[in-house]
């Protein structure tokens, strides 16, 4: 089934330029497939909850860099 799109000519022209030889279905596919691979910051909550011994050293370069920061004085 064909379907009629509206685009921009500046839209246009980089689609063109994206698809090269293939055509626009193809490019569509591709960046429909692209964009479903991508993850969601969802799935990446928890992941590291029960690695307290990561968080503690994390926790302690934290303090360690903050600690052996220097004040600058700032003058107006």
């Amino acid at each position: 089934m064909v379907k009629m799109v509206s685009l921009s000519n500046d839209i246009y022209a980089e689609l063109k330029a994206l698809k090269g030889l293939k055509s626009f279905s193809e490019l569509f596919r591709e960046l429909i497939d692209k964009k479903k691979k991508k993850k969601s910051i969802k799935e990446f909550i928890g992941i590291w909850k029960d690695d307290s011994e990561y968080w503690e050293n994390f926790k302690k370069e934290i303090r360690k860099s903050r600690n052996n920061a220097k004040m600058r004085e700032v003058n107006f």
